[in-house]
């Protein structure tokens, strides 16, 4: 079962503005060239009057020196306010999992119309989720002969498409996020069509448990598989008014896998004379399995911009060290070779001194230099809802190092699967949003 019920009554409740003492305003050029003149000339007085006229001359000639040296940087620091003073990612995950925000047209809408009250920017909405797309899929209908998931309340309709209209009408970026990557139920018709296309661990196994459900993964470096997935993300990049594209944790697969026969091959012919190793977390194999998925990646980005240049490539992995050395995705060297344009590291830890270890990690450091990076904050899950208190300084955290933004997973989590009264879960994004903000966004 795909989702949780929940009444569909839910009260849509409008957010009061309110102050908020958290948002720390900012400088303005000006201002600092104001303080900086200010403090120059009282310095000068100073000097003045304890050495006499030639201080004067001397001060005056060493200011000129360290301005000229210093132009440089403070243009830079003045176009760096000017760009980012009012931009702020500001964004959340919507998904078919746990969650009904999806289930009825209304629904969604008001869930769209809330968000824009309580001042987020941008939406991620699942497109592709239990070996199924939530719009109407020509290449799905090929493949696995289902054009559209088969749950009531989507059959019949096109959630991609809704979510465009109603989010364009209301100024929301929606970026159609590719949940499952090369994950799919194992009672999947796309699995039971394509057993071909399934990677198995060294014992000939295929099912990876996640919770209760039974899984399997697509065989990433089979030339059928990556057709398959290029098809799916050509298909809505091509035919929808998407403002980007969004891959996530489940773009590699877990570390176990890869003995099929073809990957096996595959690795013999590009190694003479060598076998994958019986170790699945040997250095050399992890690094071959994950450089051919940084290949297929690295196509996938370039036929993208080759489609749509101005289409945002987001990415929202796991912490780097996890995702090499369990699922295979070399997101730093993906991030190096410029094929990631915005950037949203999953950091779903319920203590703040790893939380905070997480995101002050070198390669996260090294990539919001680049572009913007922003932290996937957890706002609770199906069974436990997360403190407001934790929510808060999470991100208080993110925002007093300078990330572009935060993005919280998931929607049904904000308030309406929550301890707390809505009303008050509301009040805490009212309070965390005070005013509205534009989304930064690269453009390579």
């Amino acid at each position: 079962m795909k989702l949780t019920k929940k009444p569909t009554n839910q009260t849509i409740v409008k957010p009061t503005p309110q102050s908020i003492s958290q948002v720390e305003s900012k400088q303005n050029p000006q201002q600092i060239i104001s303080q900086f003149f200010d403090a120059s000339v009282n310095k000068l007085i100073i000097w003045s009057r304890r050495w006499g006229r030639r201080a004067w001359l001397g001060f005056l000639v060493g200011v000129a020196i360290v301005l000229t040296l210093l132009q440089p940087s403070y243009a830079q620091l003045t176009q760096n306010i000017q760009n980012f003073s009012n931009s702020e990612l500001r964004g959340v995950w919507i998904t078919n999992i746990d969650s009904d925000v999806l289930f009825a047209q209304p629904r969604l809408e008001a869930a769209l119309i809330q968000l824009k009250q309580l001042n987020f920017n941008v939406v991620y909405p699942t497109v592709w989720n239990w070996g199924y797309t939530l719009y109407p899929s020509d290449v799905m209908g090929r493949v696995a002969q289902q054009v559209l998931d088969p749950e009531p309340g989507l059959q019949g309709r096109d959630i991609l498409q809704e979510t465009i209209t109603k989010g364009k009408q209301l100024g929301l970026s929606v970026v159609p996020w590719f949940e499952f990557g090369f994950m799919a139920p194992a009672d999947s018709e796309l699995a039971r069509m394509h057993p071909e296309w399934l990677t198995n661990r060294q014992n000939g196994s295929k099912i990876v448990r996640e919770g209760i459900h039974d899984r399997v993964w697509l065989n990433p470096w089979l030339p059928e598989v990556q057709t398959f997935i290029e098809d799916l993300v050509t298909e809505i990049v091509t035919l929808y008014d998407v403002d980007g594209i969004q891959f996530d944790d489940h773009f590699g697969l877990p570390v176990e896998l890869g003995y099929d026969q073809y990957t096996i091959d595959l690795y013999k012919k590009e190694n003479p004379g060598k076998t994958p190793p019986g170790n699945a977390r040997d250095p050399q194999w992890i690094k071959w399995r994950a450089n051919k998925i940084t290949e297929f990646y690295g196509r996938l980005y370039r036929k993208i911009k080759s489609l749509k240049p101005n289409c945002t490539v987001s990415l929202s992995p796991n912490p780097y060290q996890f995702a090499y050395d369990s699922y295979l995705t070399d997101w730093k060297t993906w991030e190096e070779k410029g094929w990631v344009d915005e950037l949203l590291v999953q950091v779903y830890r319920e203590n703040m001194n790893t939380f905070i270890r997480e995101i002050d990690q070198p390669e996260v450091r090294v990539a919001r230099s680049r572009i913007p990076v922003a932290i996937g904050i957890l706002t609770g899950l199906r069974d436990r809802s997360y403190a407001p208190q934790l929510i808060r300084d999470q991100v208080a955290a993110a925002r007093s190092r300078n990330f572009a933004g935060i993005s919280f997973f998931y929607y049904e989590t904000l308030w309406n699967n929550a301890s707390e009264p809505v009303e008050q879960r509301i009040d805490i994004f009212n309070r965390i949003f005070p005013r509205p903000a534009d989304r930064p966004t690269v453009v390579r």
